[in-house]
């Protein structure tokens, strides 16, 4: 087989791979040198050369004539007679240009060309892939769903890329199909082995922020910018949100007449509710926002221990706890104060715990998942609205209610 025809052979994984002629060309002398190393020992004498635009490769070997019988070097010197075989007039100390044949290397070392340049082709693909990939960590990108398994879902991009998606990673209401278009971002690349594995991310509160930049003309142009973004995958977001331009009212371009800006956003994160507030420097004011949508009375805030005490009145604190405390919660995270919570105006209060001797331990905490950590938090209820927002029976519910008026009246 000739060296051009060879060359040809391999350029199909030009084709294959989407790499250029002259990449490939340069993975194929670096193949070759490798090959010449194992077959000479040393391929320094050789030169290699490559024409990208004909797909054609020509090897040869550089060596010294010296008198026949003092050959000790044969990669590295030539005898005399056998110089003059390739040219009658070569003198000893001359410098001799043989060409080689692929053919020379032998068949089994063809056929390692041949498997070391598809793994050349391989390391080459999966590093132009990673970089690729690592340079759109925390973009917005879509793909396709390949296959679903139990713990994650395989992606493939129209370049035929994986990309995982795990189940940690996608919101608790999503539900994809195979063929599906999957919107999420790359949170992270990764080289394992030689092979990149990419994961994308729909929980992230960088999809949130990213969605932004999507949706919202203002944020995407720089005129209102996303300080801070926390979240609850497919449950709650709270968004704080500024605006260089005073004539910009960054919350109302955000959320949009009705609601029609924001809806997209809402509708992609599986009807997540999303608050957006104003930001502000002031610790004080930015906590009262974050509350949002309780009406705050006080904050006292300590800045050392970073713990903020909110005082609201006693028909405000549901809407500050929120459902699952999800609102408390979020309001934490995008401060960085632990909020706690306070009844406007009642002197006198006893927590839940201090009567773990006549009300079971997990009754208790059934009344604080939904903030009620108080017995005035928990007298102040419906018994019926309870029976909806807990798992405990109303025969419970009634029983609790009596030991703790008991405790009141004595």
């Amino acid at each position: 087989m000739e060296n051009i025809a060879l060359i040809e052979s391999f350029s199909e994984f030009k084709d294959d791979k989407f790499i250029d002629r002259v990449t490939l060309m340069a993975i194929l002398e670096d193949v070759f040198r490798n090959a010449l190393k194992k077959k000479f020992g040393s391929d320094d004498n050789f030169d290699i050369i490559i024409n990208p635009d004909k797909g054609d490769l020509e090897i040869w070997r550089n060596r010294v004539v010296v008198e026949d019988g003092e050959v000790e070097e044969p990669n590295e010197q030539i005898s005399l007679s056998d110089a003059r075989k390739i040219e009658p007039d070569f003198e000893v100390g001359e410098d001799v240009s043989e060409e080689v044949k692929l053919i020379d290397l032998g068949r089994r070392a063809i056929l390692a060309l041949r498997q070391n340049l598809i793994s050349k082709i391989h390391e080459h693909d999966n590093t132009t892939i990673y970089k690729q990939f690592k340079d759109l960590e925390g973009e917005i990108y879509t793909a396709e769903v390949h296959h679903i398994r139990h713990k994650a879902i395989i992606l493939l991009d129209d370049e035929g890329n994986e990309i995982i998606l795990p189940k940690d990673k996608q919101i608790p209401s999503d539900f994809f199909r195979k063929g599906d278009n999957v919107r999420g971002i790359i949170e992270s690349v990764e080289l394992k082995g030689n092979k990149p594995m990419i994961i994308m991310s729909r929980t992230s509160p960088v999809f949130l922020e990213q969605l932004f930049h999507q949706e919202i003309p203002e944020v995407f142009d720089g005129l209102i910018t996303i300080k801070k973004a926390v979240r609850i995958p497919g449950e709650k977001a709270k968004v704080a949100v500024d605006s260089y331009d005073d004539r910009i009212d960054p919350v109302g371009a955000c959320v949009g007449m009705k609601g029609s800006r924001i809806h997209g956003i809402v509708r992609e994160l599986g009807n997540e509710n999303i608050d957006v507030i104003n930001w502000t420097s002031n610790p004080q004011l930015m906590v009262t926002r974050a509350l949002s949508p309780a009406r705050v009375s006080t904050v006292k805030l300590n800045d050392e221990k970073m713990t903020a005490q909110v005082y609201l009145r006693p028909e405000e604190v549901s809407k500050a706890i929120g459902r699952g405390g999800h609102n408390i919660r979020l309001a934490g995270q995008l401060t960085g104060y632990e909020i706690d919570v306070f009844r406007e105006g009642v002197e006198e209060d006893v927590e839940l715990t201090e009567f773990s001797d006549e009300i079971d331990s997990w009754v208790i905490e059934e009344f604080k998942k939904i903030g009620l950590d108080t017995a005035r938090s928990v007298l102040e209820q419906d018994i019926e609205d309870l029976v909806k927002r807990t798992d405990l029976e109303e025969e419970t519910i009634s029983d609790v209610m009596r030991i703790l008026k008991e405790e009141f009246e004595d």
